[in-house]
């Protein structure tokens, strides 16, 4: 039977926070220990008093959250950092991990991780499902890679973050830590693992056609006009207001979304920055001749999100519950702003007294029913696990 445990804390010597963490769970049987820190600590430190507790072959993966994580005790922040940690404990339960910095081509080194992953496992088969986390820049190409080793299994996830978007994150996997690249986690399991997946939006009738693209992630012309342009022209705004980063901040209640072939996913694209051009820098892969629609959602409805995926990924179990991994976007946070007790309470009246760890990214992973796996952004990547 699978059992999950959340442990936090705020000390601020990051190796003690580290042991602290570890001593909470008392996780000594765990299969896998998913870590999540702040940026302002010194994450090999944080590793070091994990295994200090643990023991050296202790397996442990995860990344830098911003600003904050939530479990049962709260919304847990500090100035000088914070550390919060999930075990998975099962005696039938196998997890094999594997990681690796940016080196070359990432679709490749996909691949090259999702090998070592199987053989880390020590079985020669496909995972039942898998965690990914990876720097938010090329994570559908480190996808690609995984899939090209393992087909289409369900996974979950998201990227590693920082408090200011500048690069300041980390990704942990076993005793390595790096800024960019890939990690995952391959989990053999015959228990239930549920994603719901979604930004929870309102399509509008703002609607285009994307005619060009590029680098993969700046989005040049909507409909053969400047995007930028195009973009306050729906909203009725001046494009000039949305140059450099006013623009990730203004388009946090309405972003932009595309569908998946089936219609079963929308998934949001985030306008990050607003360029000289009128070009617009977006937070994940966009494609030339796809259709692309202006999202909305008002703060009352992002706190209320929370609980209403939550309800609908329950009703998806066949067995109970042991516990819940949320990855909910960093921006989405910050539009929320000084309201996000508000989500506490709307977790909370959802879970009961399941553990639970919420982490904040700036990128988002998971999939619906008969979709493939995407990648997107201000989105809820909500998932459970069954006992």
């Amino acid at each position: 039977m699978l059992k999950t445990n959340v442990s936090t804390s705020v000390l601020p010597s990051a190796y003690d926070a580290g042991v602290e963490v570890a001593q909470k769970l008392n996780a000594k049987e765990s299969k896998v220990n998913f870590l999540f820190t702040s940026c302002v600590m010194n994450q090999n430190d944080v590793v070091s008093g994990v295994k200090s507790v643990l023991g050296e072959n202790a397996k442990i993966i995860g990344c830098t959250s911003s600003g904050a994580i939530m479990t049962q005790e709260g919304l847990i922040d500090s100035p000088d950092g914070f550390a919060g940690m999930m075990s998975f404990t099962d005696e039938n339960l196998t997890v094999g991990i594997a990681c690796s910095p940016k080196k070359g081509d990432a679709r490749e080194l996909g691949k090259k991780i999702a090998k070592q992953a199987v053989l880390d496992a020590g079985l020669n088969k496909v995972p039942s499902y898998f965690y990914m986390v990876a720097s938010p820049k090329e994570e559908e190409f480190y996808l690609k890679g995984i899939e090209d080793v393992i087909g289409t299994v369900p996974f979950f996830g998201g990227s590693a973050a920082d408090n200011t978007v500048e690069g300041n994150w980390s990704i942990i996997c076993g005793d390595k830590v790096f800024s960019d690249g890939c990690a995952v986690a391959f989990f053999y399991d015959n228990n239930e693992c549920v994603t719901e997946y979604t930004g929870a939006f309102h399509e509008t009738e703002d609607v285009g056609i994307i005619t060009k693209v590029k680098d993969n992630r700046c989005l040049v012309e909507i409909d053969g006009t400047p995007a930028l342009k195009k973009y306050a022209e729906w909203r009725n705004l001046d494009p000039n207001t949305l140059m450099g980063q006013n623009l990730l901040s203004a388009t946090i209640v309405s972003p932009l979304g595309v569908k998946d072939i089936l219609g079963n996913v929308t998934a949001i694209r985030h306008p990050m920055v607003g360029n000289a051009d009128f070009t617009m820098n977006i937070g994940n892969n966009l494609e030339v001749n796809t259709a692309v629609i202006r999202m909305s959602a008002t703060v009352d409805e992002l706190i209320k999100s929370n609980s209403e995926t939550l309800k609908k990924l329950n009703t998806k179990f066949k067995k109970d519950i042991a516990g819940y991994f949320l990855v909910h976007c960093g921006g989405r946070k910050l539009g929320i702003g000084d309201r996000f007790n508000e989500v506490y309470d709307e977790v909370k009246s959802v879970v009961g007294d399941k553990p639970f760890i919420m982490i904040y990214t700036f990128g988002e992973y998971g999939y619906a029913d008969h979709s493939a796996n995407t990648c997107g952004g201000l989105m809820l990547s909500f998932t459970g696990f069954s006992e």
